[in-house]
């Protein structure tokens, strides 16, 4: 596989498995309208908890979960056997240049993994093939930096300052995480356009984050993957051990009833395939 958005290999698929990832997948499922036979392409499925909620919503249909990551892809297969789930099959592709069947789908969802092409318009292009006329097209990506708590608070822990989320952003070195390429709506507007999509609306979501059961499981996948991993081993000084014990800290708080939730601020994208546009 030929892969030209290796962005996506390190980079979290966002929140886990819990109620506040299935709201979330659940009003990206209603902005696609997805029905019960349709033909589904997940975008960047990670490790497949959004594909299965999809193939539920589709029993007599069929979805096909996509990423780069084949250890991710292994995980959402081993799932979807144990939940039995036969309408769901996985590919490692590169979401720009695979030779999709034209319109083969009804609908293409994705919940946080559209942010990393390296060609935006090309990829979001190459999906709209692979819609049938009209088809839709549905997505979840995270609005600013500045606006997302789940981001603002760790990077504060290991910066070592207080998590004011402008200062937070402004502290951080090196350039923006790739996650929030697209937190502008006048950029999403803007590719969308670009690659043939039609009838966008863009709706603001605050739905929180759920990042582990408890502060230290939060921690750790915090350090496993995204900015506070890289920022992490960017650091000339900071160790894991230190980061690990600066995470679980600022992380306590937000622990309760078995889920450490922190504030998020989404953007919930909803578009039409209108390919017609690039030949005109």
């Amino acid at each position: 596989m030929a892969v030209r958005n290796a962005g996506q290999y390190s980079t979290s698929n966002g929140a886990g498995t819990g109620a506040a990832h299935a709201e979330l997948v659940g009003r990206l499922l209603d902005a696609a309208v997805v029905l019960e036979r349709d033909q589904v392409l997940d975008i960047g499925c990670g490790a497949g908890g959004s594909s299965r909620i999809a193939a539920r919503r589709a029993p007599q249909g069929w979805v096909l979960g996509i990423d780069p990551s084949g250890p991710k892809l292994r995980k959402a297969r081993s799932a979807a056997a144990d939940a039995g789930i036969g309408n769901l099959t996985f590919e490692q592709v590169d979401v720009q240049t695979h030779p999709f069947p034209e319109g083969r789908f009804d609908a293409a969802i994705s919940h946080c993994g559209v942010m990393f092409f390296a060609d935006p318009v090309a990829a979001f292009a190459n999906v709209g093939r692979a819609l049938r006329p009209g088809g839709r097209l549905a997505f979840v990506c995270p609005q600013p930096a500045q606006e997302c708590e789940w981001y603002v608070v760790p990077i504060a822990a290991l910066l070592g300052i207080e998590a004011r989320p402008q200062q937070v952003v402004s502290a951080c070195p090196g350039q923006a995480p790739a996650l929030f390429s697209l937190s502008d709506p006048v950029r999403i507007r803007q590719v969308l356009g670009g690659a043939g999509f039609t009838d966008v609306t863009i709706e603001a979501l605050h739905v929180p984050r759920d990042a582990g059961r408890t502060a230290a499981e939060a921690a750790e996948a915090f350090l496993s993957a995204g900015p506070a991993r890289d920022l992490v081993e960017r650091h000339p000084t900071l160790t894991r051990h230190v980061a690990r014990a600066r995470l679980t800290a600022a992380l306590q708080p937000y622990a309760g009833d078995g889920a450490v939730l922190l504030p998020d601020a989404q953007w919930l994208v909803s578009a039409r395939w209108n390919g017609d546009m690039l030949s005109r």
